[in-house]
């Protein structure tokens, strides 16, 4: 905020709202009650219109019937007792209100009848106050006008929410402050973008020299033989190429619970994408693990002298034979879930059958380059996640950037026209 208000100019006269999250507002500016904005309205059975979803992360925005992960949500056949939501009228999901799923829709459309809707009863630009009913100061507000027990969703009051004030411009500038605010925020969305790209690329690129390492080593000049697997291609004539059940012990884990106990102190890979936490371990050495079936298949851990305890559909790789462990780790990291989750292991449910693994071809280099495969790959991948956490600081900045102008021009503490 002090950053933004010492760029951009301030207004000549400021009065006190009295509301000390808001502070001091212009002279000119009034103090409404959402309650006096916004009109309840529930319109229903227009089952063929638009089906819209209310997100934290983008307002009001047209649901992908397609994807997944948006529609874990139960949808009736019958959508007549689902709630119109009209273009220009504010929409809000009230069990995560608190978290900022509401806005302005740009479109009409239907959305849950658990949702409230409504219409504006006086002068507000629409698109002004979404952007300022959108804003990190009011989205905590509307926290502290919620209720509940259940962790994610809490109920909106919608008494204690028709008091939550708003601070509101004569109409002429809410229509400069959002035009203003549109323009610099698409300028700041787009610098993100550049640098969200940028991540990608040294991602790729990361990955792009993994791959070669562990495939074709570091010697350029280095003659090539045919490795006979169609997906590894050519390999320096002196490196071998072995199946997996020859170069370390392959078994399973024992427990057969996936609950998770918080506050453990041992990782606990069960089948997900990241390890747990329990409080009792049955290894302790260099191990590398992989999920047998669910959203962890092909994705691969290591660790070395740690303590950890594993789920019995995890496969646990050690006592490794040829190949050093941790050069064995990057060669999976690099094909083994992409070739895996390609070929036989694809199935309703993903899953690794054993003799899928057993018979898993690995580039194997003498141990003299594998060492300085390792070093390589480790040398440059610091490099390239120094890089990255620096673009993502740059993206963290913009972010705060941009939070703050919208918080300071909403409420008055920057004037921009």
């Amino acid at each position: 905020m002090v950053e933004v208000e010492a760029k951009l100019a301030q207004y000549g006269q400021y009065k006190d709202s009295g509301v000390e999250w808001l502070g001091e507002i212009p002279m000119h500016w009034s103090l409404e009650r959402l309650g006096s904005i916004l009109n309840p309205v529930s319109s229903k059975n227009h089952p063929n219109e638009t089906l819209l979803s209310i997100t934290r992360e983008q307002g009001v925005i047209i649901r992908d019937i397609e994807n997944e992960d948006e529609n874990h949500n139960y949808i009736p056949d019958d959508l007549s007792g689902y709630k119109l939501l009209k273009e220009g009228h504010f929409g809000m999901n009230k069990m995560k209100a608190w978290q900022g799923s509401y806005g302005v829709s740009n479109q009409t459309g239907i959305v849950s009848p658990a949702y409230f809707t409504f219409e504006f009863t006086k002068e507000i630009h629409p698109r002004f106050f979404h952007l300022a009913i959108r804003s990190n100061l009011y989205i905590s507000f509307f926290g502290s006008a919620s209720d509940g027990v259940r962790i994610g969703q809490w109920d909106l009051s919608k008494d204690r929410m028709k008091m939550i004030p708003f601070a509101t411009p004569p109409l002429q500038e809410q229509t400069a402050i959002a035009q203003f605010l549109d323009d610099k925020t698409t300028k700041i969305d787009e610098a993100i973008i550049i640098k969200q790209k940028q991540i990608s690329l040294l991602k790729e690129h990361k990955q792009i020299l993994i791959h070669k390492a562990v495939t074709q080593g570091l010697n350029t000049n280095v003659r090539l033989k045919d490795s006979g697997v169609e997906w590894i291609g050519e390999i320096p004539v002196h490196w071998e190429v072995k199946r997996f059940k020859f170069l370390c012990d392959i078994t399973t884990g024992s427990k057969n619970t996936q609950d998770k106990v918080e506050n453990g102190l041992y990782p606990f890979y069960v089948r997900s994408q990241t390890p747990e936490k329990i409080n009792t371990y049955t290894f302790d050495g260099e191990a590398i693990l992989t999920a047998g079936d669910g959203a962890g298949v092909g994705k691969v851990f290591h660790y070395i002298n740690e303590k950890f305890d594993f789920h019995q559909r995890v496969y646990k790789f050690s006592n490794f034979k040829s190949i050093k462990g941790k050069l064995l780790f990057y060669f999976l990291r690099s094909n083994f879930h992409s070739v895996a989750l390609n070929g036989e292991a694809k199935s309703t449910v993903d899953s690794l059958r054993l003799p899928l693994v057993q018979n898993f071809m690995v580039t194997v280099p003498p141990q003299n380059e594998q060492i300085e495969i390792i070093n390589k790959i480790e040398t440059a991948s610091q490099k390239i996640e120094t890089a990255i956490s620096l673009k993502q600081q740059e993206i963290d900045k913009l972010k705060e950037y941009k939070s703050s102008l919208i918080n300071g021009v909403v409420t008055g503490k920057v004037r921009v026209c």
